[in-house]
């Protein structure tokens, strides 16, 4: 079952997508002439259609965290990401994350996520995808969680600045626990995501992931991300990303079920046909 401190954090996004969605209706409603007496200017004509998009997109970025005094600490973070669009049928992305950490010279956090996916366009709002997930934690004694699947993708909504969806499937879990032998389950997966645009500039980011194990619904991982990034040069920004990680039931019953990272980095991205 759901603990409570999670369904907190979950419940915030509702706040965030009622104000844009209700921003974006808005923004949609076009303004009266004076005196609501109907305009007979001829309008202007329609601008030149741009060409195609970029076919792929690329980027990486770090950050380095650093205190000192009475706790020496350190914490670094390493991100990529590849997208191939370019506005056909079929999109592949990869995304990235290390996460490394020392207090007083003694490593306190050593994870790695990684995520691979390809949708496959069925109508103009339904997809089917498959992805690959991989997650690697020392200090939840998780030597590799492997969550290959597939499923349908809905876009509840997409334009040119509000993206909303969400998806569900099925698939396996492959899960190896320090002092533990490894366990092949099947899974059932959910998610919803969201994009906004605020300007030509910034950009906020949020999505929420669910993976249950068929066998046993509450052995379960849910992962909750809320970023926002702004750009510095055409080919430069800076993200600040918060992660929360909760898994209901890990194996040694001593190690916290939830673990939150707020990341900054600087990314550096290129755009190729």
């Amino acid at each position: 079952m759901l603990q409570r401190s999670f369904v907190r954090r979950v419940a915030l996004i509702l706040p965030l997508m009622t104000i844009v969605a209700a921003s974006h209706a808005s923004a949609q409603l076009s303004l009266p002439t004076a005196g609501n007496v109907p305009t007979t200017q001829t309008p202007p004509p329609a601008p030149a259609p741009d060409g195609p998009p970029p076919l792929w997109f690329v980027s990486a970025g770090a950050g380095l965290a650093v205190t000192g005094g009475n706790t020496d600490t350190s914490q670094i973070n390493l991100t990529y990401e590849v997208k191939r669009d370019g506005g056909q049928d079929v999109v592949y992305r990869s995304a990235g994350l290390y996460l490394r950490g020392e207090t007083d010279s003694e490593l306190t956090v050593d994870r790695t996520l990684l995520d691979n996916r390809v949708d496959r366009r069925l109508t103009e709002r339904l997809s089917a995808f498959g992805q690959f997930g991989y997650l690697r934690d020392r200090f939840k004694e998780i030597d590799y969680l492997m969550s290959p699947g597939a499923g349908l993708s809905y876009a509840f909504v997409k334009n040119s600045r509000f993206e909303l969806f969400g998806d569900g499937g099925a698939g396996v879990i492959i899960e190896k626990n320090r002092g533990f032998d490894r366990e092949t389950d099947g899974s059932v997966l959910a998610g919803e995501r969201l994009a906004y645009t605020l300007s030509d500039s910034a950009r906020i980011t949020q999505a929420v992931n669910a993976l249950w194990k068929m066998d046993d619904f509450d052995d379960a991982l849910y992962t909750f991300t809320l970023g926002v990034s702004s750009a510095l040069t055409t080919n430069s920004q800076v993200k600040v990303e918060l992660l929360d990680q909760y898994k209901n039931k890990p194996e040694n019953e001593l190690l916290k079920k939830n673990d939150v990272s707020l990341i900054v980095s600087f990314v550096y991205k290129l755009t190729r046909d």
